[in-house]
C-alpha cells in the first residue's frame, strides 16, 4: 500500500483501498495486520510534517536524561516568536501527532485524517504552528518473568515475556502533555494571540488547561475552535461564571450535523459556546469539512481583537 497524488491509501497493485478483512475469520490476524500499517502510517505522517509541513520535532521534558522516555510535539520554525500562534489539539485515540483520526486517514486519506492542510493554511497566513501530541503516553518495557502456571508434566516454571507500560514524565495523560507545553513554551514565548482548534476529547483538555491557567490563558488565547468536542463547561470548570462567560464570548463549535455547513445548531445539553454545523454528520470528517470555516472565524476574531 502507498498513498496517491491525491492522498489516497492505494494497494500498488490492484489499486483498491484497504482491505480490512484480509485473511477469512481470523480476526487477530487481520488486527495485526492493521496495527502495522497504522504503525507505519503514523511514522509516515511524522515524517510529511517535517519535510512537507517543515516543522521542528521538539523532545519532551525539556531536561530529559539520556534513558528517560521522551515525548515530542512539533512547531513552526519561528512559532514562539511570530504574531499569531495556532495550536492543534487533536481527539483522544491510538493515533498521534498530525493525525485527527487513523481510520479517516486510511479510509479516506490524507486531506481528510491529518491536519497537514490545517498545518498548510495557517503557515500560508504567516502565523506559527504548534501540533501537540498529547496520546503519546507511555513507552512499553518487555521484561522476562519467571511466572508460575498450572503444573505440567515438564515441570511448574514458565517462561513469560511481559509488557510494562511507563509513563512519559510530562505527557503521561493528554491533559499534563498540553499544560506541560503550555507552561514550557507558549505561556514563556513572546506571541500575544494564540488560537486553539480542538476536535473530540481535545475539547476537554483545553478546557482543563484554561481551568487550570485561567489568567494565563485567557490573556494569550483569543480564540478557540471546539470540533465535535467532548468538553463539558459545567462540570470542568465548576461554575466559575468567568470560565463560562470567556468560552461563550471567544470561542465556536462545530458539531456533525446535517444541517449545511455553519448554520446554528441548538443544543439543550450545553450551556458555553455558540455551536454550528460542521456540514457533515461523520466525526471523522468534520475537521476536513469546517477547515475553511474555522480559519474564516478565527480570522475574523483576531481582526476584532
Amino acid at each position: 500500500y502507498d498513498f496517491n497524488v491525491k492522498g489516497e491509501l492505494r494497494h500498488l497493485d490492484t489499486n483498491e483501498s484497504f482491505v480490512f478483512s484480509y485473511y477469512k475469520n481470523a480476526y487477530e490476524q487481520n488486527h495485526k495486520r492493521y496495527q502495522v500499517l497504522v504503525h507505519l502510517i503514523t511514522q509516515y505522517v511524522y515524517e510529511l510534517l517535517e519535510r512537507v509541513c517543515m516543522l521542528q520535532k521538539v523532545y519532551i521534558p525539556t531536561g530529559a536524561k539520556e534513558d528517560e522516555p521522551r515525548s515530542f510535539f512539533f512547531m513552526s520554525e519561528n512559532a514562539l516568536s511570530s504574531s499569531s500562534l495556532i495550536v492543534l489539539l487533536q481527539d483522544r485515540g491510538v493515533f498521534r501527532a498530525g493525525q485527527w483520526g487513523q481510520r479517516t486517514t486510511v479510509k479516506e486519506g490524507l486531506v481528510h485524517g491529518t491536519q497537514i492542510p490545517f498545518i498548510k493554511m495557517a503557515l500560508q497566513s504567516h502565523r506559527g504552528v504548534i501540533v501537540l501530541n498529547p496520546n503519546d503516553n507511555f513507552v512499553a518495557l518487555k521484561t522476562e518473568n519467571e511466572r508460575l502456571s498450572f503444573p505440567t508434566r515438564e515441570g511448574a516454571l514458565t517462561s513469560m515475556e511481559s509488557v510494562w507500560w511507563m509513563p512519559k514524565r510530562g505527557s503521561s495523560s493528554p491533559e499534563e502533555h498540553t499544560i506541560y507545553v503550555w507552561d514550557h513554551f507558549i505561556s514563556k514565548s513572546a506571541v500575544e494571540n494564540v488560537a486553539f482548534i480542538a476536535h473530540g476529547y481535545g475539547g476537554l483538555v483545553f478546557v482543563d488547561l484554561l481551568v487550570h491557567r485561567k489568567w494565563e490563558v485567557m490573556n494569550k488565547v483569543y480564540s478557540v475552535a471546539f470540533i465535535d468536542s467532548m468538553h463539558n463547561t459545567q462540570h470542568q470548570s465548576g461554575s466559575d461564571p468567568q470560565v463560562q462567560e470567556w468560552l461563550q464570548k471567544y470561542c465556536r463549535e462545530w458539531v456533525s450535523n446535517s444541517k449545511p455547513l455553519d448554520k446554528a445548531v441548538g443544543s439543550v445539553v450545553k450551556v458555553n459556546c455558540p455551536t454550528v454545523s460542521a456540514g457533515t454528520e461523520k466525526h471523522g470528517l468534520a475537521p476536513s469539512c469546517c477547515l475553511h470555516a474555522i480559519f474564516k472565524y478565527l480570522k475574523s476574531m483576531l481582526k476584532a481583537k
